[in-house]
């Protein structure tokens, strides 16, 4: 298991690599949820505010889906369909990204401490 040693910087991208980003994520802090996208995606979650993302390249590949509350963008490629990151708010309306840590480039997410969450029962 990879140790946290609290927030670092990373790039992060789609597989065609039209859709490019950086972001300061504590590794240490992963999600694997069970809901119906996250588990169909094969997620592995990080949750940064917006002071700790930068979107460089690919806002205009990006295609939005939406479901149930419609509260999370579920981000993806136009191109190849990877969904490296969404967007949402917290519940105060603060605004917030879910980076998919499979994207991040140089990480093994399976040699990552990941907590599981029972999104199913949310």
């Amino acid at each position: 298991m990879t140790e946290s040693t609290g927030p670092a910087t990373h790039q992060g991208s789609c597989h065609c690599g039209k859709v490019r980003f950086e972001a300061k994520v504590d590794l240490g802090n992963v999600i694997a949820c069970n809901c119906s996208i996250c588990s169909r995606s094969g997620y592995v979650l990080t949750f940064v505010g917006q002071d700790a993302f930068e979107l460089k390249a690919g806002e205009d590949a990006l295609t939005d889906y939406q479901f149930g509350e419609k509260n999370i963008h579920h981000l993806f490629c136009a191109t190849c369909g990877v969904r490296a990151f969404g967007r949402g708010t917290t519940k105060d309306g603060t605004p917030m990204f879910a980076v998919n840590v499979r994207c991040l480039e140089g990480v093994d997410a399976d040699s990552l401490n990941i907590t599981r969450m029972d999104g199913k029962s949310l």
